[in-house]
């Protein structure tokens, strides 16, 4: 018969105790890490580390910092984390000229509002003054008293249905097409209210009517490229596409690059 190994509760002790204080240790090591933690809160929350140190605005081009600012509302000296950041987007989301905001917070006490402006379409003449129309159609109500070069200037048009309809023509159009215009006037006849009347930047001019605006001026480029550019006159795209050059506009019989669409 086998002798079982039998081990005495003399031998136990020891190990039983060195359990007990690795237990005991760990358990006191996690109270002082959770008090130095509260410690730590407490004075945190105490200090100027807490509060809103300063609020930086980036991405703004149209839009002052100041009015960006104002309208987020988030004030120096306020805790950091009594800021709402969604309800601050939201906010400044409502100027015109924001089309995107975000909020964060940088470490320790510094917000970050970053914005992104709607794209400048072109620029209404009204009063000897010029003001910003954005991508969205909203006319700013600062005006320059500068001749705008950046984008096409509009002339002619009041804030009603025909500007809307015309913003979202241009709006159709490559920029790179919307850069070859310099002008476009609103020029109504008695048979179409949305005659337009266009002066390009190589020296064209193009008549139009709005209703087909994108759907014509698509065209531009290649029409352009096929006359004499030392040869100006006008490209009529009402009806079809032709051009008329400006000595023999009056006789009306000199026409070339007929192109009907």
């Amino acid at each position: 018969m086998k002798k079982e190994n039998v081990v005495s509760i003399e031998d136990r002790i020891p190990k039983l105790k060195q359990h007990r204080k690795k237990k005991a240790n760990r358990r006191l090591f996690f109270l002082l890490t959770l008090f130095l933690i509260l410690i730590l809160s407490v004075v945190y929350f105490q200090s100027p580390l807490s509060h809103v140190k300063k609020v930086e605005v980036t991405g703004n081009e149209l839009i002052p910092d100041e009015k960006v600012l104002a309208a987020g509302g988030i004030s120096t000296g306020t805790s950091v984390w009594g800021v709402n950041k969604n309800s601050v987007a939201a906010k400044l989301k409502k100027l015109p000229e924001v089309k995107k905001a975000e909020v964060r917070l940088t470490f320790p006490n510094t917000y970050v509002i970053s914005i992104q402006e709607h794209d400048k379409k072109a620029y209404l003449s009204r009063d000897s003054r010029y003001y910003v129309i954005l991508e969205n159609g909203k006319i700013l109500d600062k005006g320059t008293d500068a001749m705008p070069v950046d984008a096409p200037l509009l002339r002619g048009f009041k804030e009603d249905k025909v500007l809307e309809k015309m913003m979202k023509e241009l709006g159709k159009l490559p920029s790179e097409i919307q850069q070859m215009i310099s002008e476009i006037n609103l020029t109504p006849k008695d048979t179409d209210q949305y005659h337009v009347t266009l002066y390009m930047n190589d020296g064209f001019e193009v008549s139009a009517t709005i209703r087909t605006f994108s759907e014509k001026m698509i065209h531009y480029p290649s029409i352009a490229s096929q006359l004499d550019p030392s040869r100006k006159g006008v490209i009529d795209l009402e009806v079809g596409s032709f051009f008329k050059a400006y000595e023999t506009e009056d006789e009306g019989t000199d026409e070339e690059g007929q192109n009907q669409e």
